[in-house]
């Protein structure tokens, strides 16, 4: 990979770690999401203030997916691993995806009424989004050219 690649790609292993432990939309951060919410689906008596505040242990939230898709970049940042860096950028999109179609799933009306309120301060959504982002369009910058010696023996 270029320099410049690698480089950019440690950067978004940085911002995305740092993302997971934000909030990512209103009160919720990825630490409040159970792996079970992503799989069955919210509660049918919940509200975002009630899944903002579930305590939920480490090994089980969404953090633990979040925090292994930066760890994947960063490996693919510093050995020049695109395979590893791919896997990282899409089980990261697939966490996000899965965790919108989750909350639109269960609480349409309110996130799209209040998505201003909701997506003010959500700086940990901005990061790891952005840093995903960021780390695709990476990863689709060409490889450098092996440069051929034409030596005549």
């Amino acid at each position: 990979m270029r320099t410049f690649v690698h480089l950019l790609l440690l950067v978004c292993a940085i911002a995305v770690a740092v993302g997971a432990f934000g909030p990512l939309i209103g009160t919720i951060g990825a630490r409040d999401v159970r792996f079970q919410d992503l799989r069955e689906g919210f509660g049918s008596g919940l509200t975002l203030d009630q899944i903002g505040a579930q305590s939920v242990s480490f090994q089980t939230s969404l953090t633990v997916v979040i925090v292994g898709v930066a760890v994947a970049v960063l490996i693919a940042a510093l050995f020049g691993s695109r395979m590893i860096g791919w896997l990282g950028v899409v089980v990261g999109l697939v966490a996000l995806g899965v965790l919108t179609w989750r909350l639109d799933e269960q609480f349409d009306h309110q996130l799209r009424s209040d998505y201003r309120d909701l997506l003010t301060g959500s700086w940990g959504l901005y990061l790891v989004g952005g840093g995903l982002v960021i780390a695709l369009l990476s990863l689709l910058v060409p490889r450098e050219r092996q440069e051929r010696s034409n030596t005549v023996s």
